[in-house]
Parts: structure tokens; C-alpha cells; sequence
């Protein structure tokens, strides 16, 4: 047996040997040939022109390139701005270099240059760049804003980086007035900042916030001491901007120290907010050496003199509330939304102020102060189709013209056949909703729109030109011939529609109506129609107005959304008209009529 084994282990070894004296299978070198170019490089990441946005202040950034040589590569280096942060000298495939995955994580703002310079064996080079920025999170987009808080997924000023400290629970709502993010208050919730940055000879914030009254007092921004031994507040350093109860209102005062003392601003009911109101208001304060400034949805509603401001003591900047340093009168957490939180270091504009909230909403600010409580549209018709509350002027379809008289001021609007105006519903379409107008009849069509905001009917076999959707927004029309005309209003509802008619007592005869004060409102459970102040028709509407896609106002037709029933352009007058956030009452109806006589 051992024998037998030997043999073959003798004969296994004569093959390899005779193997290899014929030369199966070896090895041989291969003349590379000449090396007839450079080394080629491709740089996927960063791109040329990439701007690198982060939320820090030195960012991280991968580097993606590949270097190839049609003989050999040598050595491939890589550097930032001049200054070399990787080289390499030995490659697993001595012609190729695949990186995918080199990293750099002190990159801050500014331009920078990323060049890879790559060397053959044989002393050819090839360079290439690419130039990129590293931009802040957010660049300044006003003169001495030194704090932009989104509240974007979290409390960052984007501008100083820094994270604001967390009292309690508040978060972050996905319904913001912009981006994706606001600040969501909670009891014994709010945010602190450090101050220092902010003690400036002057200073401004400027921000939106969506009203909780309760409670129904609370701190919004405060720089103040601390208190005093028996927990009082000291008014004499800093400010405090709160609010606090009035009536069925909540109303914003602003108090500053001076030093030697403290100055009130207190607008009284200019100053008041609707606690029942569902949209966003734009805030605003400003505090120079001599003058501080209250400001709601662009208007000033309060202002006064200053002897200064002082910051002694003040040890921290509070968000959402008054605590801790002013808790002494109850100011504490703000439960509301708040967002685009802006602090400037010196005293901004109205025109500033009417500018930023302009940029965060689309909404356009005038100086037209409200004349009436709610009033949030008026449209006088004095030579121009422009609303005041936001200088903005309808778009004019056909040939409507001006009347030549009015019920009030000058001039008032003189339809024509397939004429009539609109105007964007952006800010119009509040939980309640009132109108009030001058009207002189012309019966002449029969059927008239006189105000529609209905959705578009893109279901109707016959849209765009035939619409009629009636399940949201709202249509005042008129009916009948040269010597009975009735007023209805169809209000959308949702789910269905509610109508309001008043048969006789809503009809009058036109011939000799002259002008004929006329008003709407719709609250949340009741539509209501008056002529010259007294009520003509009513109904219960159940559930609320819905506004779902109600985006576009008429005036003077139905027409391009209330048109089935041919009630299209009116020829009639109309002047000085208004819309108001509420529902108004009778009494303050018959105040708008008599402020007009």
C-alpha cells in the first residue's frame, strides 16, 4: 500500500514539473506601450457653480471624482482653496482612481475652489477646478435684521446659528403663514435667547402670529430684570410687548424702560384684535432713542415719544411669554401659533413694515386706516377700480365706465353690458363675512350679478363658459324686469347651499328707487340681507360659509362663475363698497349707511 502511494505521489510531481519545462499557463510581461497623454480627471461633486445651504456653520461636503491615465498613474492630489487635503500614491488599479467618498467638514461661507491635479509615471499633469459657495442658511434680507426665526422644524436664527433654549413643550405646527413650520405655544411653554446681541441703542421685531386668547393674558416678547425681592416686575430697563383681555377683544400695549423709568404704549381699541378671529396678523414693534411704535397688519396703532432705552440688568430674551423675568402680572405663555420671527437692530419703517409682510404673504399694505370695525376691503370708486386696504386695482373686463355722481364722494362705478370687474379672494374669505354698498338700479338686463365669489364649475359640460357651482362662496344677484327687482343671496355651504329670499319684502320697484344702501353678512349660523339698514330677508344656514375654491371676486356680474342662469354683467351704479371679517349687526350697518349720507 505505501508503495502504491509513493508511485503516485512521484507521478503527480513529473506532471508539474514537465508542466512547467513546457511553459503552460506562464506569465509573461507586456510591453505597455507609449504613454501618448496625461491623465484625465472628471469631478462629479461639487459641481461648477454649486451653492452649498446648510443649517451650520461649517458644512461637510463629499468629494466624487475619478483620474485615469492611459499607462499609469503616479500620484493624484487634492486640494481645497491651495491647501492640499488628500493625496494618493498607490492604486489597486494602477491606471484608474474611482473616489467616491472623501469628505471635508470645515467648509464655511464664502467662495472656494476644489482643484485635483493628477500625474503619470511619465511626467505628464493634468489639473482641473471646480468653484462653489458655501452660502449661510439664510443671507440678511433687510438692512439690520440681526435674527430670522422660521421655525422651520425647530428654533434656529438662521443667521446666528444659534438654538434657542426650550421651556417646557412647546412644537412646532405644520400650519405656518410660510415654509412648513410654525411655533406652537403650550402652557409653561416658551423659548429663551441670549440678549446681548440684541442691547442696541435701538431695536424691532416683527413677526405673525394666529390668536389663542387663552389665556387670556400672556407675554409675546420680552428683554427685562429680573424681578424684584417680592416678585414684582421692574419696569425700568428693557421692554415687555404682551397682551392682555378687553372686552371680547385681546389688545397689544408695548412698555419700555428708560432708566430713570418706563413709557406705556397703549393703543386702546386701535389696538384690539378679534379673539374669534382665524387668520394670521402681522405684529411689529419699533423702539428708538426718542419714538417707539405699535404696529398691527401694517397700521400704527399706537405711538409716542421716548427718553431712551436702557438695558441695565437684563439677562435674557424671552419668546412666547413673559416668563421669567416678566411674570409679575400674570403675562406668562402664549398659546398661539407665531411665525417669520424677524429682530432688527435699529428702528425699521412703516414702509419696512409693509414691505416684509408684503414679502411673507402676498398680501400688499396701504396706509388706508379701517374706518369701520372689520372692515378689511374698500373700494370707493373715485376715478379707479383700486381697493385702499392694499392699493391694489381690480382687473377690468369690458368697458365699465364711472357714473358721474354718487352717494357718497365723487364718482361712483356705471356698468355696461359684458362688463365687470375682479379681484383676487386672497384675505377676503374669514369664518364671517359682511358687505355694504351704495346701489342705483338699472333693470336693464332683468338678471344681474351683483357680487359672486363661487368656485369654478369645471365639472359643467359647457365650462368654462357655462359655471354654476353653488356649494361654496357666496352670490348676491338680482331678478325680475323694468318695474320689480328682488335681491337674493345664495350662500355655499359645503355639503349643499342655503338660500335667502324675501320674496316682496326684498323687491322694490326701480323706477324711482334713486340710491338704495344695501348689505349682507353671513355669520357662522345665519345670512341676513338689509335695505337701508333694516332687514329684508334671513335664513338659518346650519353650518358655516365654506369657501373651497373660492379665489376670484365679481363685481357688477356673475359672470365668469355664476353664469347659467344669465346673470351676468349689471349696469347699474354702485359706490363706495366694502367687505368686513364679521358679521355685522344692524346698528353698526346703519352706521356705515349714515357715516355716507
Amino acid at each position: 500500500m505505501k508503495n502504491i502511494f509513493k508511485i503516485g505521489l512521484a507521478a503527480f510531481f513529473g506532471v508539474i514539473l514537465y508542466s512547467c519545462d513546457e511553459g503552460i499557463d506562464a506569465l509573461t510581461e507586456i510591453d505597455p506601450g507609449t504613454d501618448a497623454s496625461a491623465p484625465t480627471i472628471t469631478i462629479n461633486s461639487p459641481t461648477e457653480g454649486l451653492a452649498v445651504k446648510v443649517n451650520e456653520e461649517l458644512a461637510t461636503i463629499t468629494i466624487d471624482f475619478e483620474a485615469q491615465d492611459d499607462i499609469e498613474l503616479g500620484s493624484v492630489n487634492v486640494s481645497l482653496n491651495g491647501t492640499e487635503i488628500r493625496s494618493y500614491t498607490s492604486f489597486k488599479d494602477y491606471r484608474r482612481l474611482v473616489i467616491d467618498d472623501l469628505t471635508y467638514n470645515q467648509l464655511g461661507d464664502g467662495d472656494h475652489v476644489l482643484t485635483i491635479v493628477a500625474n503619470d509615471l511619465y511626467g505628464k499633469s493634468t489639473t482641473e477646478t471646480v468653484n462653489f459657495t458655501k452660502e449661510p442658511a439664510y443671507i440678511s434680507k433687510y438692512p439690520g435684521e440681526i435674527l430670522y426665526m422660521p421655525f422651520e422644524g425647530g428654533y434656529v436664527d438662521l443667521l446666528s446659528f444659534e438654538e434657542a433654549s426650550k421651556n417646557g413643550s412647546p412644537s412646532i405646527s405644520e400650519e405656518a403663514l410660510a415654509g412648513n413650520g410654525a411655533y406652537a405655544g403650550a402652557e409653561d411653554a416658551y423659548l429663551t435667547l441670549d440678549p446681548e446681541r440684541f442691547k442696541n441703542s435701538e431695536i424691532s421685531a416683527i413677526f405673525w402670529l394666529k390668536l389663542n386668547a387663552v389665556p387670556d393674558r400672556a407675554g409675546l416678547l420680552a428683554m427685562s430684570s429680573p424681578l424684584n425681592e417680592t416678585g414684582g416686575n421692574v419696569l425700568t430697563n428693557g421692554f415687555r410687548f404682551f397682551r392682555e383681555s378687553a372686552a371680547n377683544k385681546q389688545r397689544f400695549k408695548l412698555n419700555v424702560g428708560t432708566g430713570a423709568g418706563n413709557s406705556w404704549f397703549d393703543g386702546g381699541e386701535a389696538a384690539d384684535v378679534d379673539t374669534n378671529t382665524n387668520e394670521w396678523i402681522n405684529l411689529a414693534f419699533t423702539i428708538s432713542g426718542t419714538e417707539a411704535v405699535v404696529y398691527i397688519d401694517g397700521q400704527v396703532v399706537s405711538q409716542g415719544t421716548l427718553d431712551g432705552l436702557d438695558w441695565t440688568d437684563v439677562n435674557v430674551l424671552s419668546i412666547m411669554s413673559g416668563a421669567p423675568n416678566f411674570s409679575g402680572w400674570n403675562h406668562l405663555s402664549d398659546q398661539s401659533l407665531m411665525d417669520e420671527l424677524r429682530i432688527f437692530d435699529r428702528a425699521i419703517t412703516q414702509e419696512e413694515v409693509q414691505q416684509i409682510i408684503q414679502d411673507d404673504s402676498g398680501i400688499v399694505v396701504s396706509d388706508y386706516p379701517p374706518t369701520f370695525d372689520g372692515e378689511m376691503f374698500y373700494m370707493p370708486f373715485e376715478g379707479d377700480y383700486t381697493n385702499l386696504f392694499t392699493s391694489t386695482e381690480a382687473e377690468v373686463v369690458g368697458t365699465p365706465s364711472f357714473a358721474g355722481e354718487s352717494a357718497a364722494g365723487d364718482d361712483a362705478y356705471a356698468g355696461a353690458a359684458d362688463s365687470y370687474l375682479t379681484y383676487p379672494a386672497n384675505g377676503l374669505t374669514t369664518d364671517e363675512f359682511s358687505a355694504t354698498f351704495w346701489y342705483k338700479v338699472n333693470p336693464e338686463p332683468g338678471n344681474a350679478g351683483i357680487l359672486v365669489m363661487s368656485p369654478e364649475d369645471s365639472e359643467n359640460a359647457d365650462f368654462p363658459e357655462i359655471q354654476n357651482l353653488r356649494t361654496s362662496g357666496f352670490r348676491f344677484f338680482r331678478e325680475g324686469d323694468a318695474t320689480r327687482q328682488i335681491f337674493k343671496l345664495n350662500v355655499g355651504t359645503g355639503e349643499g347651499e342655503t338660500w335667502v329670499d324675501g320674496g316682496d319684502a326684498a323687491a322694490f320697484d326701480p323706477t324711482d328707487a334713486g340710491w338704495v344702501h344695501m348689505a349682507f353678512t353671513i355669520s357662522s349660523d345665519t345670512a341676513i340681507i338689509y335695505f337701508d339698514g333694516e332687514p329684508v330677508a334671513q335664513n338659518a344656514l346650519g353650518v358655516g360659509i365654506d369657501w373651497s375654491g373660492c379665489d376670484l371676486l365679481s363685481i357688477a356680474s356673475g359672470a365668469p362663475r355664476f353664469t347659467q342662469w344669465n346673470h351676468l354683467a349689471d349696469s347699474s351704479f354702485i359706490d363706495e363698497l366694502r367687505f368686513y371679517n364679521k358679521a355685522l349687526s344692524q346698528e353698526e350697518i346703519m352706521e356705515v349707511r349714515n357715516t355716507d349720507l
